[in-house]
């Protein structure tokens, strides 16, 4: 850094396309808040609670309140600063991911789609990462008729897993093969958690009758829990896992390229950079402006 605060010349700087101001970060941290509970409500229910007479319902109703608040959180994102590059480079983004999404879909858990996230998130920040997420998967339902009461948790889910990646430490030093660990650690960890989430997010609507992974209102927390993490190990561990190793591969593979390009991209949109348009200069000399050809002429 300079004595005035600025970057030295010769550093990166990282380029963000969506600027968190106070509104926007409340309203994140709202969502976030009301996710969690519609993800934990199992969980943090006492036995006696009349929330569980009514567990069938309560998914539906956090659908509908948390596609309310994505729909707040992208107006109030937009309001801080999405301005029409950004709006292109959003675009460009969320229909390759979800173009990426059905190349593996139905296999293993392979979906590439969370690569490209991560390494999104990592270039353009968490404001914008928490849009490209959400907007990226609500994209892909629609691509591949996915679209039902759970994908508001999915567009959450993956808001917040591209939002991490933007959150990750030494945005504007870290590089090389380093930079790649990093990314590839965390799209590790974090695509078992977006699993987790989702298994959050179907668990309460299974019968408990006669089974032994189901939520049991009258059963205390840690029971639950524990019926929930074998419920997780029974349905989920091999999907999840395949989504995991398959992020970490092509994050170590493809990642310097395409973070690359992604830092070209957005050096090369001056997203920070406002539009001004100007009126055009009057031609001083008209006699000149209206030669059709010759040294003389002026530029218009």
């Amino acid at each position: 850094m300079t004595a005035g605060g600025r970057p030295a010349p010769g550093k990166p700087r990282r380029v963000r396309a969506v600027r968190l101001g106070p509104r926007s970060v409340a309203a994140l941290v709202l969502v976030g808040a009301v996710g969690l509970a519609s993800f934990g409500w199992p969980f943090l229910s006492p036995p006696g609670a009349r929330v569980n007479a009514h567990a069938q319902d309560a998914p539906w109703l956090f659908a509908g309140v948390l596609v309310l608040l994505v729909a707040v959180v992208a107006a109030t994102i937009a309001e801080s600063g999405l301005g029409p590059k950004a709006v292109a480079m959003l675009g460009v983004l969320a229909a390759t991911g979800a173009a990426l999404r059905p190349i593996g879909a139905g296999t293993a858990g392979l979906e590439p789609m969370f690569f490209l996230m991560v390494l999104s998130g990592r270039v353009l920040g968490p404001g914008f990462g928490f849009v490209l997420g959400s907007v990226t998967m609500f994209a892909s339902a629609l691509l591949t008729g996915g679209v039902g009461p759970w994908l508001p948790f999915q567009m959450l889910s993956m808001g917040w897993f591209t939002m991490g990646a933007g959150l990750l430490p030494f945005p504007d030093r870290l590089r090389g093969r380093t930079e790649l660990l990093l990314l590839a650690g965390y799209g590790l960890l974090a695509a078992f958690a977006y699993g987790t989430f989702m298994n959050a997010a179907g668990w309460p609507f299974l019968d408990p009758d006669g089974s032994s992974v189901a939520p049991d209102p009258a059963a205390g927390t840690a029971a639950n829990l524990a019926r929930f993490a074998a419920y997780c190990l029974a349905t989920s561990l091999g999907w999840d896992t395949g989504r995991a190793l398959l992020t970490v591969v092509l994050t170590l593979t493809l990642g310097t390229p395409v973070l690359k390009a992604l830092r070209r991209a957005t050096r090369r949109a001056a997203f920070e950079t406002p539009v001004v348009f100007e009126a055009p200069e009057l031609c001083e000399a008209p006699e000149l402006c209206e030669a059709p050809e010759g040294p003389g002429r002026l530029p218009r």
